[in-house]
């Protein structure tokens, strides 16, 4: 019986609707496969069908203005079921006016990763670090950052950071006070924890700020060419990188933000709860007053960080983050070679009392990845992005969405991707218990 209502639902629920070409890059095409799937009975129905399905999800909220553009990009066992772009990556100007030539999205325009930095970047480092015998998972952050070997701040372990449990701040306005990446750590530094250490998971960016510091200190390298050298070039993730204007690349980048007026807010509303006591905010204002593009959106991996930190600060395709899943699904190996052990891999994707993992989440309860299978983990970016990895069925569902260019809601917020994510998540999930099994 679920089989044919979860058919009649994929009929019902799709509209066919035009898109982009493929990741003229990468080498994938928007039809994922679909010529080879084509004359292949029912499961080629079934994934049109799909394909279908998500594209009326996505240009649903294309066509209410809520989002300017995006990419979706589904796989299975090492194959492209669906890879296409949609919209624009760019609709607005600073003034909040449709541009008369907006660009269009292409599979190979790079996005700001917001907090996908963490895992793609920051994570992946630590695993590698790990694997090597080069960092103890459980070994306290004093032993890396001196500074730490004080108080209850000596409780706090690698762990606790990768798992958002060392009681720091959720997010401090470290621009105000600092224009430098070592500087800003030393700040970090010197705050007061907010929580009791292990007690709870507060999600905070400070933690990953500290992270990749540790990488630092443990390579000897600046964070953004160890990552390059150790996680991206073996990876072949070629169009990954901090700060991509510095590095040549100006042209297909999806834009962000209209200014900063949501940051600005949460210094200056209190309504929203980020304000600090003892903070004035006018005495810094060197908010930026352009469409940012290019460069990262979020205020501390920007202002305070040099556009480089462990928290934010990435900027990456669709096909790239395919590249790094991939490795992950198969158990460490690219291209015939060992990247990573299988032991590290699973502790890392090991769910701990807060049902997530080291780094990724892993909470079933997350609305972006709702109803996956046991194991599932994933993450998401502030800008709009996502990714989902189910190992168990060796699948995984990566979208990128600029949702910041159409500028703050009436509410004085962002629009809120999620049921654009789960809409994709679980036409996937529905797709699957129909036929990807096979």
């Amino acid at each position: 019986m679920r089989i044919f209502i979860l058919a009649a639902v994929f009929v019902v629920a799709t509209m066919r609707v035009s898109g982009q070409d493929g990741d003229r890059r990468d080498g994938d095409r928007q039809d994922g496969g679909r010529r080879a799937r084509e004359g292949q009975g029912s499961d080629a129905k079934l994934e049109v069908l799909l394909r279908q399905r998500v594209d009326s999800v996505v240009e649903a909220a294309i066509s209410a203005d809520l989002i300017p553009g995006a990419v979706v990009r589904i796989e299975q066992n090492d194959r492209s079921i669906y890879c296409r772009a949609y919209g624009l990556s760019q609709k607005y100007d600073i003034h909040h006016q449709v541009l008369d030539a907006a660009p269009a999205m292409d599979t190979a325009t790079l996005f700001d990763l917001a907090s996908l930095t963490k895992v793609v970047g920051t994570t992946t480092s630590f695993m590698l670090l790990v694997d090597q015998g080069k960092v103890g998972i459980d070994d306290p952050v004093s032993k890396y950052l001196p500074g730490w070997d004080t108080g209850e701040k000596r409780d706090i372990t690698i762990r606790h950071l990768l798992t958002h449990t060392a009681g720091l701040y959720e997010w401090y306005p470290l621009f105000y006070r600092s224009a430098h990446r070592d500087s800003t750590i030393r700040i970090v530094e010197a705050l007061p924890l907010r929580y009791p250490v292990s007690k709870q998971r507060r999600y905070s960016d400070l933690g990953f700020m500290l992270l990749g510091a540790i990488v630092e200190k443990v390579s000897g390298l600046p964070l953004d060419r160890f990552e390059a050298q150790n996680v991206f070039q073996p990876l072949g993730m070629v169009h990954t990188t901090y700060n991509p204007l510095k590095h040549g690349r100006t042209t297909d980048i999806a834009a962000t933000s209209l200014g900063q007026p949501y940051e600005y807010r949460m210094v200056h509303d209190t309504s929203l709860g980020f304000a600090v006591p003892g903070l004035d905010p006018q005495s810094w204002n060197g908010w930026r007053r352009y469409v940012v593009r290019g460069e990262v959106n979020d205020g501390n991996a920007w202002y305070s960080s040099e556009g480089i930190s462990g928290h934010a600060g990435l900027f990456s395709s669709v096909g790239d983050l395919q590249r790094l899943v991939n490795m992950l699904l198969n158990d460490g190996m690219v291209g015939g070679r060992r990247f990573l052990s299988e032991g590290v891999i699973g502790t890392f994707l090991t769910p701990d009392r807060f049902h997530n993992g080291l780094g990724w989440m892993m909470d079933p309860e997350n609305a972006f990845m709702k109803h996956g299978p046991p194991g599932t983990f994933g993450h998401t970016g502030f800008t709009g992005t996502s990714i989902v990895v189910c190992p168990d069925y060796h699948l995984s569902v990566i979208i990128l969405i600029n949702r910041q260019n159409v500028g703050l809601q009436a509410n004085g917020v962002y629009y809120n991707p999620n049921p654009i994510r789960q809409g994709v998540f679980q036409a996937v999930m529905d797709w699957y218990a129909l036929c990807g099994k096979n």
